[in-house]
């Protein structure tokens, strides 16, 4: 059985700069769109927004290892964490599509936003990493709160708290009567875990002191390899 770590669900990096508070502003508009269109639909919020989420890591693990390759100098461990967030944000959207199926117009989202998600992060990425890492920071400050209200819907009864899909069972170590409650949870504890770990890392990038070694590790969790079978 996975132990699932305490998460700070009220964690809040203050915006110290200028690039701090415009990041921000910009992961609130987007919530507020996302409330708006989404409302109480937690799963189906989470299967258009964990496509989206998987992009930064991903974008943050390339642009590290090209830069590593131009200045032949060490990463420091930074590509397989970023690999390994991207991986486990796709391992989300896998787990939330065997509990909410998305429709027509919810699939040509994804492809809408996911590209210009992509184009816009990865422009980013190239002006200011530190920024990039701070919104996403943000992002997943967000996500916490999104998944606390869901374990909220859960506990008042609101949302029907049905057995777990065997993949999370099986990628988050669940025992074999785990519910829905427990898979929130174990994606809460990994988006606190990469809001954590991003603001570290734009920490570090703006020369400001990061603990990359406080940050709580993920729960143990199967390789991805045994899921394919």
């Amino acid at each position: 059985m996975s132990i699932i770590p305490f998460v700070d669900s009220r964690r809040h990096f203050t915006p110290e700069r200028i690039s701090d508070r415009i990041a921000l502003a910009f992961t609130k508009a987007l919530r507020f769109v996302a409330d708006k269109f989404f409302a109480k639909r937690y799963g189906h919020r989470a299967i258009v927004l964990e496509t989206v989420a998987a992009v930064p890591g991903m974008v943050g693990a390339t642009m590290t290892h090209l830069r590593s390759l131009r200045r032949m100098e060490n990463d420091r461990g930074w590509i397989r964490i970023l690999m390994e967030e991207a991986e486990n944000e796709r391992m989300h959207l896998m787990t939330f599509i065997e509990v909410a199926q998305p429709s027509a117009f919810e699939r040509f989202l994804i492809i809408a936003v996911q590209w210009l998600f992509y184009v816009s992060f990865f422009s980013l990425y190239v002006v200011s990493p530190r920024t990039a890492h701070r919104v996403v920071g943000y992002f997943e400050e967000e996500a916490v709160t999104s998944y606390t209200a869901y374990l909220a819907e859960i506990d008042a009864g609101r949302v029907e708290n049905t057995p777990a899909p065997e993949i999370a069972r099986t990628y988050w170590q669940l025992p074999a009567d785990a519910r829905l409650r427990d898979v929130v949870l174990a994606v809460r504890a990994d988006e606190a875990h990469h809001r954590d770990v991003n603001h570290e890392f734009a920490n570090d990038l703006g020369g400001r002191p990061a603990d990359l070694e406080s940050v709580a590790p993920y729960p143990a969790k199967a390789p991805i390899d045994s899921l394919a079978a």
